[in-house]
């Protein structure tokens, strides 16, 4: 099982970052649009396949940075209904648990 099962790249700029990527990973993209984001999925087969799903987006919401990647984990057995920061003395709240139906919580 793997233990990364998604992330979320954000970008400035989509074409750059899918050339960029592209070349860099090898990687093909599946690109779609909605009205508040653009969005270049990695080419996944199966949810079950070795590779990690992941994509690259342009929008508001998102900005490279340094807190701008998302990162999702898997956890078979549950997590608490709070995700915490990993750094031991800070304890910061990060995100309630939330449902996205068929693919789990998030």
């Amino acid at each position: 099982m793997k233990i990364i099962s998604w992330f979320q790249i954000p970008a400035v700029d989509l074409d750059r970052a899918v050339r960029f990527y592209g070349t860099v990973l090898n990687a093909t993209f599946h690109r779609m649009e909605d009205a508040a984001c653009k969005h270049a999925f990695f080419a996944m087969d199966t949810l079950e396949t070795l590779r990690t799903g992941g994509e690259l987006y342009q929008s508001t919401q998102g900005k490279p940075s340094s807190d701008g990647t998302l990162v999702y984990f898997t956890a078979p057995d549950g997590i608490p209904g709070r995700t915490y920061d990993i750094a031991p003395d800070s304890q910061r709240f990060l995100m309630i648990k939330e449902s996205a139906a068929l693919y789990g919580f998030v």
